[in-house]
């Protein structure tokens, strides 16, 4: 073959190429106009569907944190579907906004007032950490600062002290005592309700703490209890105890609430439950007082 017709060859071969790598396939209008309707349709049967689910779990969050809502002069009704795309809802940044101007509370806030640091007495920092807000993320951070700053000392006895969800006077003033006896610049950490400091005349600490979703904070309990992670640790601390079956392993969650299962049900003003757990994220930030329950 010469020159010219293996160059002449090799144009076509790749105009050929070409015509297939660039080709358009032409769809009639009305197909087009089709795809268009349908996505269109899916798109707003979307925006409904998330809006529904929306309006679904701030009803939940009523029921499973009504006495917050209630301080707050509001019950299901205020914050259902029907009201929960309104501007002024109080579920808003500007509806909460709006909510505080109205009531003259909004004058008292101040980043001076919230400020809580600036009312500690000794420089120990106590993070009496509520279940299921992040707190394992926070003890990482701490072991970090500790590994960094040489002033800093994270007291690991918290971790290892059984939880209750109450406490009397006397458990009450003996932890508070362990934790204005630490030295300056430790870092404790302990699942354990507000302490009053006052109540005993001791130096108040540096107090913080996390808050999370209330019914995303439930769901995710839940689903820890049942955990690979957390049920070999409670087998290594006690190899004798009755394993569950299997089918509470595997529960649902949306299942357990319809059921009306005693785990899944959150009974205002009950001071203690069928099951141990930790729904109440209040008592946390309120104390150890029966009001608190």
């Amino acid at each position: 073959m010469s020159l010219n017709a293996e160059r002449s060859y090799k144009m076509k071969l790749r105009d050929v190429e070409n015509a297939f790598k660039y080709r358009r396939i032409p769809y009639p209008k009305r197909s087009v106009e089709l795809i268009a309707l349908l996505a269109i349709s899916c798109t707003f049967f979307l925006f409904m569907h998330t809006n529904k689910l929306n309006s679904r779990l701030k009803e939940m969050e009523v029921k499973l944190q009504p006495s917050e809502f209630s301080a707050l002069g509001l019950t299901g009704n205020h914050i259902s579907g029907h009201d929960a795309g309104k501007h002024d809802d109080i579920n808003t940044l500007h509806g909460t906004y709006q909510y505080l101007k109205s009531t003259g509370q909004l004058q008292h806030l101040s980043t001076n007032r919230l400020n809580n640091t600036k009312n500690a007495e000794i420089d120990v920092l106590f993070f009496n950490r509520a279940a299921k807000v992040g707190s394992e993320a926070m003890l990482e951070l701490f072991i970090a600062l500790e590994k960094y700053n040489d002033d800093l000392t994270l007291e690991r006895h918290g971790l290892h002290t059984k939880s209750f969800r109450q406490m009397d006077k006397k458990q009450r003033r003996e932890s508070a005592e362990f934790i204005t006896d630490l030295e300056e610049g430790t870092m404790y950490i302990e699942h354990i309700n507000w302490l009053d400091f006052d109540e005993f005349d001791l130096p108040k600490p540096i107090y913080i703490n996390l808050v999370r979703d209330p019914v995303e904070r439930v769901i995710s309990w839940f689903f820890y209890a049942r955990s690979s992670y957390k049920n070999a640790i409670e087998y290594k601390k006690r190899p004798d105890q009755k394993i569950k079956p299997e089918s509470w392993y595997k529960k649902n969650f949306n299942d357990c609430v319809r059921s009306g299962d005693p785990e899944c049900q959150y009974v205002p003003h009950t001071v203690k439950d069928t099951f141990a757990n930790f729904k109440r994220q209040s008592l946390f930030y309120c104390g150890h007082h029966d009001d608190c329950m």
